[in-house]
């Protein structure tokens, strides 16, 4: 009984271990969303990561896809979710975006999460269908001036970077260009493919294979230099739009009030996962080049991305319900 005493009452002394440590986490396996359907790059991304982090963390990882509204679905779902760490949100420059683009949110994208780390950016790319004439933007252009009916373009959905490069594109060309909105690449790279919509201004991961298969085009980067997985890939800016440096950044979020411990815990084990020598080249082969920064420099970029996307969309005039 004395024997049994002291033990209970060295647990209860402030400093010691039990003490310090407190429940165990990860207590079950970690759930990270991705706010766009299967096969894109967000997913890959994630999945990415995810193989990687279960075996850091001794946990499985489980990609959850909740598509829709630009993102946003994915976002609100993962802002109500316990605010435990098992539940995370992959994030990207999107939700920057669609802070500016939708009318109403049930969250607030730099109040409701706490910045985990930014894992990878992603260049997007004008391409288009093998099918079509275009050899270049120029060429491009012109096939949709003379018969501006025929051509549409995709994207992962309204408030994407994908719909603002659109819009910004066809103000660009002094034409107006259909947006036809899906819930992510996979879906909407088989339309393009399909012929379905002419054009798209995704992110290089999901088109590079079949833009080196032949099937699709690539015309030229969004962002103000090339691509490392496309360098003879000219920018829009070289190809005579000035003014175009939109490319992708994708990173891990979890619920504001997740406790610090635990994002420091998150943060420490995804870096050491991105800034290894597989990881890495695992990103650099689908045309991403990987990141790892701390939750404060991600929180920056957050707002900075925020502020900058407001104006953009605000002179575009971009809206969505």
């Amino acid at each position: 009984m004395a024997l049994a005493a002291v033990a209970v009452a060295a647990c209860l002394l402030p400093g010691t271990k039990a003490h310090a440590q407190g429940p165990a986490w990860p207590a079950k396996p970690v759930t990270i969303v991705v706010p766009f359907a299967a096969g894109g790059t967000t997913d890959v991304l994630a999945r990415a990561l995810g193989e990687k982090l279960g075996v850091a963390l001794g946990q499985p990882v489980i990609v959850e896809n909740r598509g829709g509204a630009g993102a946003t679905i994915g976002a609100d779902y993962v802002a109500k979710a316990p605010a435990d760490g098992h539940t995370l949100l992959m994030g990207a420059v999107h939700h920057t975006i669609a802070t500016s683009v939708y009318k109403k949110l049930g969250y607030d994208f730099q109040k409701s999460f706490a910045p985990i780390t930014t894992v990878a950016l992603v260049p997007n790319v004008l391409a288009v269908s093998a099918a079509t004439p275009a050899r270049d933007v120029k060429e491009l252009v012109a096939l949709v001036k003379a018969a501006p009916d025929k051509f549409s373009y995709g994207s992962n959905g309204a408030g994407t970077a994908q719909h603002l490069i659109g819009t910004q594109f066809a103000t660009a060309i002094g034409q107006p260009l259909l947006h036809v909105p899906y819930k992510g690449s996979g879906p909407l790279t088989t339309d393009l493919l399909g012929g379905q919509v002419s054009m798209s201004f995704d992110t290089v991961t999901p088109v590079l294979p079949h833009i080196k298969a032949g099937k699709l085009r690539a015309l030229a980067v969004t962002t103000a230099r090339r691509s490392s997985a496309l360098p003879d890939v000219p920018t829009l800016q070289e190809s005579g739009f000035a003014g175009f440096d939109i490319g992708t950044w994708f990173g891990v979020l979890a619920p504001v009030r997740t406790p610090p411990e635990v994002v420091e815990r998150l943060n420490a084990e995804m870096v050491k996962v991105i800034q290894s020598a597989d990881f890495r080249k695992r990103m650099l082969d689908i045309g991403a080049e990987p990141v790892g920064n701390t939750p404060a420099q991600m929180a920056q970029q957050i707002a900075s991305d925020t502020a900058r996307f407001a104006r953009l969309v605000a002179d575009h005039r971009i809206s969505a319900e």
